[in-house]
């Protein structure tokens, strides 16, 4: 089975989740207005929208960076990260 790394992050404004398809110049991605952090369900409903679904028993892992690599003095950026697979299970 194939799978990809599907991530959301944000520093503050509008949240991103997308899936890393290596080679490709866009990826598939979804944007949420500056709010509360995406609920599961919201990010599952994203997910297959782009044609994604969360690969069973995987879960979100959480991590923090700075905006400015390697400078904790700029605002936090937080980055969620799931393994995903295409939407019908099948590989690609």
């Amino acid at each position: 089975m194939k799978t990809w790394t599907a991530q959301m992050s944000s520093d503050g404004g509008p949240w991103r989740l997308y899936v890393v398809v290596y080679g490709e110049s866009e990826w598939p991605s979804q944007w949420w207005e500056p709010s509360a952090v995406p609920t599961g369900w919201q990010r599952r409903d994203a997910l297959a929208f782009l044609g994604y679904e969360i690969v069973p028993g995987a879960s979100w892992s959480w991590t923090e960076d700075s905006k400015e690599y390697g400078d904790d003095r700029t605002p936090v950026v937080l980055i969620a990260a799931v393994q995903v697979r295409e939407h019908n299970g099948g590989a690609a």
